[in-house]
């Protein structure tokens, strides 16, 4: 049996130079002109695992690049991992594609809480996601931010200033609402949408509600579901398949000069418009109808009660300041329509956020510490640098006596991310020599 490697001996193994282990396992991004050009990646990538018996990892495929993560073995990386990253590594090069090291992190979410399970069994319910051990929920799909759950010192009772939005198929939603109700959930319905409280008050808007809100109206497009994003769910039967559709697909929006996330997992793929983007162009429902014609010409049936879509809202009284802040220490961009307060990860890998107002009045809610956080994971050489970007940008250093390993800090109103490296954490956690 191979010897296990920490994340930092992953990381200094020989032709690892373009790979950063997260929150998950070791990613890199593959910088690449095309949809088509970071398939050709993929592909590369599957004949690879093929041919050494190796475990195909995630390929998250972008008009400007291909995101490739290989997840933490159950036992630690060995050096199997190392063999597989070089390969790609190498394969990459071949395509001639520059790896970009500073372009992958992990956004996820930490809830603080009194009476964890019942906590967890909500979110889980809401979210879709599956447990993984005592503190986590995990989206089987590895697209939507993972959960974890920590104790919590004290009640802490007022609203959070940060909530969920959860939005799926409607008759999902709507399945979702009953359940909350017929749990004793806190709900409050606003027509196309419900606000709903797990048993410690984190909220969560749930939508949309009205059936048919959720689609196009052509039985072209019946595959897709408008859920914030244009959103379609393929289940496969093997890689080779779900390659073959990322393929024929990566092709079609590279024909439409559409932007298309194209997530491929061994058995699904998952199609992605990002927020919006449906709606301001009107090609991505032609598109939609070409890749449907096209996967189902495959035998591949929809599963149209899977896609979701998950953002974070946060109230603040100074909304510029407030969203300045969580653009630089994310490394975000701004959406840029006036009307629209987002801020959106460059690659679309990680969940937006966005911004509301919050009455200058509510002195109390600003006062109490929230029950959810972010917890972004970053490369072990880039995390400094996002310290200072946050402070630059009005933040505050809250706790630093485990750095290099994390910091938290807080935006000019209190909002708390913890900027975290997995780099390191083993050799401080390691038994000290008998």
């Amino acid at each position: 049996m191979d010897a296990t490697l920490t994340a930092r001996e992953f990381q200094l193994a020989g032709g690892t130079q373009d790979w950063r282990v997260l929150g998950r396992g070791a990613c890199a991004w593959f910088e690449a002109p095309s949809h088509a050009t970071g398939d050709m990646l993929a592909r590369r990538v599957m004949e690879l695992c093929e041919g050494q018996g190796w475990t195909v990892p995630d390929l998250d495929i972008r008009p400007c690049g291909i995101r490739v993560y290989v997840d933490y073995p159950p036992a630690g990386f060995t050096d199997a991992e190392v063999a597989l990253a070089g390969a790609i590594s190498t394969a990459a090069a071949e395509l001639g594609l520059r790896a970009d090291p500073a372009a992958v992190q992990d956004v996820q979410l930490t809830f603080d809480t009194l009476d964890q399970s019942s906590v967890m069994d909500f979110w889980g319910g809401v979210l879709g996601h599956e447990r993984r051990g005592e503190d986590d929920l995990i989206d089987p799909a590895r697209r939507l931010p993972p959960l974890w759950f920590q104790d919590q010192d004290a009640p802490r009772p007022l609203r959070n200033r940060l909530h969920l939005d959860v939005v799926t198929a409607s008759e999902v939603a709507v399945a979702t609402l009953a359940s909350a109700r017929a749990a004793g959930a806190a709900v409050r319905e606003h027509g196309y949408y419900a606000t709903v409280a797990d048993p410690e008050g984190n909220e969560v808007d749930i939508l949309p509600l009205p059936e048919g809100s959720d689609r196009w109206t052509g039985q072209d497009t019946e595959d897709w579901r408008l859920v914030f994003s244009a959103v379609a769910c393929y289940a496969t039967p093997s890689m080779a398949a779900s390659m073959q559709l990322a393929e024929a697909v990566a092709r079609l929006a590279d024909a439409a000069d559409l932007s298309l996330g194209i997530d491929v997992r061994p058995d699904l793929v998952t199609l992605d418009s990002g927020k919006d983007a449906w709606e301001l162009d009107d090609g991505y429902e032609q598109l939609a109808a070409r890749i449907q014609e096209a996967a189902r010409a495959m035998g591949l049936t929809a599963d149209t009660a899977r896609p979701r879509f998950v953002q974070v809202g946060i109230d603040a009284v100074d909304i510029p300041a407030v969203r300045g802040f969580w653009r630089a220490v994310l490394g975000y961009e701004e959406d840029g329509r006036d009307h629209v307060t987002d801020i959106v990860d460059p690659q679309q890998l990680n969940m937006p956020l966005f911004f509301q107002d919050l009455e200058p009045g509510e002195d109390a809610r600003r006062a109490q510490r929230n029950r959810i956080h972010l917890d972004v994971y970053l490369p072990d050489d880039l995390v400094r640098a996002r310290v200072d970007a946050g402070l630059a940008a009005g933040g505050k250093v809250l706790y630093e006596a485990k750095a290099p390993l994390w910091w938290t800090l807080s935006d000019p109103e209190g909002n708390e991310v913890d900027l975290c490296v997995s780099v390191g954490r083993e050799e401080m956690w390691a038994p000290a020599p008998s």
